[in-house]
Protein backbone atom coordinates (compact mmCIF):
# COMPACT_ATOMS: atom_id res chain seq x y z
CA UNK A 1 0.00 0.00 0.00
CA UNK A 2 1.38 3.49 -0.87
CA UNK A 3 2.67 5.49 2.11
CA UNK A 4 -0.06 8.17 1.94
CA UNK A 5 -2.80 5.56 1.70
CA UNK A 6 -1.36 3.65 4.64
CA UNK A 7 -1.18 6.82 6.72
CA UNK A 8 -4.80 7.65 5.89
CA UNK A 9 -5.84 4.12 6.86
CA UNK A 10 -4.06 4.37 10.22
CA UNK A 11 -5.64 7.77 10.89
CA UNK A 12 -9.11 6.42 10.10
CA UNK A 13 -8.71 3.42 12.39
CA UNK A 14 -7.11 5.44 15.20
CA UNK A 15 -9.89 7.99 14.95
CA UNK A 16 -12.53 5.31 15.51
CA UNK A 17 -10.67 3.76 18.43
CA UNK A 18 -9.90 7.04 20.17
CA UNK A 19 -13.50 8.19 19.74
CA UNK A 20 -15.08 5.04 21.15
CA UNK A 21 -12.52 3.88 23.71
CA UNK A 22 -10.78 7.10 24.76
CA UNK A 23 -7.13 8.03 24.49
CA UNK A 24 -5.98 6.28 27.65
CA UNK A 25 -7.65 2.96 26.81
CA UNK A 26 -6.10 2.62 23.35
CA UNK A 27 -2.51 1.47 22.82
CA UNK A 28 -0.31 1.58 19.77
CA UNK A 29 -0.55 -2.23 19.79
CA UNK A 30 -4.35 -1.93 19.47
CA UNK A 31 -4.02 0.47 16.55
CA UNK A 32 -1.41 -1.67 14.81
CA UNK A 33 -3.57 -4.77 15.20
CA UNK A 34 -6.70 -3.09 13.85
CA UNK A 35 -4.77 -1.54 10.96
CA UNK A 36 -3.02 -4.86 10.28
CA UNK A 37 0.42 -3.26 10.25
CA UNK A 38 3.52 -3.94 12.28
CA UNK A 39 4.49 -1.59 15.08
CA UNK A 40 7.66 -0.51 13.25
CA UNK A 41 5.51 0.52 10.27
CA UNK A 42 3.12 2.37 12.58
CA UNK A 43 5.96 4.22 14.30
CA UNK A 44 7.42 5.26 10.95
CA UNK A 45 4.22 7.21 10.35
CA UNK A 46 3.67 8.43 13.91
CA UNK A 47 6.52 8.54 16.47
CA UNK A 48 4.14 8.22 19.44
CA UNK A 49 0.52 7.71 20.40
CA UNK A 50 0.23 11.39 21.24
CA UNK A 51 1.52 12.36 17.77
CA UNK A 52 -1.09 10.09 16.23
CA UNK A 53 -3.85 11.49 18.45
CA UNK A 54 -2.93 15.06 17.54
CA UNK A 55 -2.95 14.16 13.84
CA UNK A 56 -6.48 12.78 14.24
CA UNK A 57 -7.61 15.90 16.14
CA UNK A 58 -6.09 18.18 13.49
CA UNK A 59 -7.81 16.28 10.70
CA UNK A 60 -11.20 16.57 12.38
CA UNK A 61 -10.49 20.23 13.07
CA UNK A 62 -9.71 20.94 9.43
CA UNK A 63 -13.02 19.36 8.42
CA UNK A 64 -14.97 21.50 10.88
CA UNK A 65 -13.21 24.75 9.93
CA UNK A 66 -13.84 24.05 6.25
CA UNK A 67 -17.55 23.68 7.02
CA UNK A 68 -17.59 26.95 8.98
CA UNK A 69 -15.76 28.79 6.19
CA UNK A 70 -18.34 27.58 3.69
CA UNK A 71 -21.16 28.74 5.96
CA UNK A 72 -19.83 32.29 6.41
CA UNK A 73 -18.69 32.71 2.80
CA UNK A 74 -21.86 34.49 1.55
CA UNK A 75 -21.38 37.39 3.96
CA UNK A 76 -17.59 37.43 3.93
CA UNK A 77 -17.40 37.64 0.13
CA UNK A 78 -19.99 40.33 -0.52
CA UNK A 79 -21.96 43.27 0.89
CA UNK A 80 -24.14 42.66 3.93
CA UNK A 81 -27.86 43.09 3.31
CA UNK A 82 -30.86 43.17 5.65
CA UNK A 83 -32.09 39.69 6.54
CA UNK A 84 -28.89 37.99 5.46
CA UNK A 85 -27.81 37.39 9.03
CA UNK A 86 -30.57 34.87 9.68
CA UNK A 87 -29.52 32.76 6.71
CA UNK A 88 -25.87 32.82 7.74
CA UNK A 89 -26.68 31.85 11.34
CA UNK A 90 -28.76 28.95 10.01
CA UNK A 91 -25.88 27.91 7.72
CA UNK A 92 -23.41 27.96 10.63
CA UNK A 93 -25.72 25.82 12.75
CA UNK A 94 -26.25 23.40 9.87
CA UNK A 95 -22.47 23.18 9.38
CA UNK A 96 -22.06 21.93 12.95
CA UNK A 97 -25.01 19.55 12.76
CA UNK A 98 -23.78 18.09 9.46
CA UNK A 99 -20.23 17.82 10.80
CA UNK A 100 -21.40 15.75 13.77
CA UNK A 101 -23.63 13.60 11.55
CA UNK A 102 -20.65 12.73 9.33
CA UNK A 103 -17.96 12.57 12.02
CA UNK A 104 -20.11 10.62 14.46
CA UNK A 105 -18.44 9.95 17.79
CA UNK A 106 -15.13 11.25 16.44
CA UNK A 107 -16.59 14.75 16.83
CA UNK A 108 -16.04 14.19 20.56
CA UNK A 109 -12.30 14.46 19.95
CA UNK A 110 -12.92 18.18 19.38
CA UNK A 111 -15.91 18.74 21.64
CA UNK A 112 -15.31 16.37 24.57
CA UNK A 113 -11.68 15.25 24.44
CA UNK A 114 -10.57 13.24 27.47
CA UNK A 115 -6.98 14.45 27.06
CA UNK A 116 -7.38 18.22 27.28
CA UNK A 117 -5.50 18.31 30.58
CA UNK A 118 -2.45 17.84 28.38
CA UNK A 119 -1.41 21.34 27.31
CA UNK A 120 -0.40 20.20 23.82
CA UNK A 121 -3.74 18.53 23.14
CA UNK A 122 -5.66 21.46 24.62
CA UNK A 123 -3.80 23.83 22.31
CA UNK A 124 -4.80 21.83 19.22
CA UNK A 125 -8.43 21.54 20.31
CA UNK A 126 -8.74 25.18 21.34
CA UNK A 127 -7.13 26.35 18.10
CA UNK A 128 -10.06 24.95 16.14
CA UNK A 129 -12.66 26.47 18.46
CA UNK A 130 -10.86 29.82 18.51
CA UNK A 131 -10.57 30.01 14.74
CA UNK A 132 -14.21 29.05 14.24
CA UNK A 133 -15.26 31.65 16.82
CA UNK A 134 -13.13 34.31 15.13
CA UNK A 135 -14.76 33.72 11.75
CA UNK A 136 -18.26 33.64 13.23
CA UNK A 137 -17.57 36.79 15.26
CA UNK A 138 -16.56 38.64 12.08
CA UNK A 139 -19.94 37.84 10.58
CA UNK A 140 -21.80 38.82 13.74
CA UNK A 141 -20.08 42.21 13.72
CA UNK A 142 -21.20 42.67 10.12
CA UNK A 143 -24.83 41.65 10.62
CA UNK A 144 -25.53 43.17 14.05
CA UNK A 145 -23.21 46.15 14.49
CA UNK A 146 -22.19 45.01 17.99
CA UNK A 147 -18.57 45.71 19.03
CA UNK A 148 -15.96 43.08 18.23
CA UNK A 149 -15.50 42.05 21.86
CA UNK A 150 -19.24 41.45 22.22
CA UNK A 151 -19.36 39.53 18.95
CA UNK A 152 -16.52 37.29 20.17
CA UNK A 153 -18.51 36.38 23.29
CA UNK A 154 -21.64 35.76 21.22
CA UNK A 155 -19.70 33.53 18.81
CA UNK A 156 -18.29 31.46 21.67
CA UNK A 157 -21.77 31.09 23.18
CA UNK A 158 -23.29 30.13 19.85
CA UNK A 159 -20.61 27.50 19.25
CA UNK A 160 -21.04 25.97 22.71
CA UNK A 161 -24.81 25.76 22.27
CA UNK A 162 -24.62 24.37 18.75
CA UNK A 163 -21.96 21.78 19.57
CA UNK A 164 -23.96 20.49 22.52
CA UNK A 165 -27.23 20.41 20.60
CA UNK A 166 -25.70 18.74 17.53
CA UNK A 167 -24.09 16.09 19.72
CA UNK A 168 -27.36 15.52 21.59
CA UNK A 169 -29.18 15.07 18.29
CA UNK A 170 -26.66 12.50 17.07
CA UNK A 171 -26.94 10.50 20.27
CA UNK A 172 -30.75 10.69 20.39
CA UNK A 173 -31.96 8.68 17.37
CA UNK A 174 -35.57 8.93 18.53
CA UNK A 175 -35.45 12.74 18.57
CA UNK A 176 -35.62 15.24 15.70
CA UNK A 177 -33.74 14.40 12.51
CA UNK A 178 -30.73 16.46 11.39
CA UNK A 179 -32.74 18.91 9.28
CA UNK A 180 -35.36 19.52 11.96
CA UNK A 181 -32.69 19.82 14.66
CA UNK A 182 -30.71 22.33 12.60
CA UNK A 183 -33.89 24.38 12.07
CA UNK A 184 -34.75 24.36 15.79
CA UNK A 185 -31.23 25.32 16.88
CA UNK A 186 -30.89 28.05 14.25
CA UNK A 187 -34.26 29.57 15.24
CA UNK A 188 -33.12 29.66 18.85
CA UNK A 189 -29.74 31.15 17.93
CA UNK A 190 -31.20 33.74 15.57
CA UNK A 191 -33.84 34.72 18.11
CA UNK A 192 -31.02 35.80 20.39
CA UNK A 193 -28.84 37.42 17.74
CA UNK A 194 -31.73 39.35 16.18
CA UNK A 195 -32.49 41.02 19.47
CA UNK A 196 -29.01 42.55 19.48
CA UNK A 197 -29.11 44.24 16.08
CA UNK A 198 -28.89 48.00 16.41
CA UNK A 199 -31.95 49.79 15.10
CA UNK A 200 -29.75 52.37 13.35
CA UNK A 201 -27.38 49.83 11.80
CA UNK A 202 -26.72 50.25 8.06
CA UNK A 203 -25.96 47.12 6.03
CA UNK A 204 -25.68 47.71 2.31
CA UNK A 205 -22.50 49.77 2.08
CA UNK A 206 -20.49 48.29 4.93
CA UNK A 207 -16.93 47.33 3.88
CA UNK A 208 -15.90 43.70 3.92
CA UNK A 209 -13.61 42.58 6.75
CA UNK A 210 -10.56 40.58 5.68
CA UNK A 211 -8.13 40.41 8.60
CA UNK A 212 -10.56 40.24 11.50
CA UNK A 213 -13.29 42.09 13.36
CA UNK A 214 -12.99 45.68 14.45
CA UNK A 215 -15.07 47.62 16.92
Amino acid sequence: MPRDARRAQVLRIAQGLFATEGYHHVSMDDIADHAEVSKPVLYRHFPSKLDLYLAVVDQRGEDLLAAVELAVAPVVSGPVRPGEGRTVVADIVRAYVDFVEVAGESSSLLFESDVTRDAGVREHVERVTSEAARRIAEVLVDVTGVPAASAAMLAASMIAMTQAAATHRYRSPDGPGPAEAADLISRLAWGGVAGLIRSDFEYEDRPRMVDGPTA
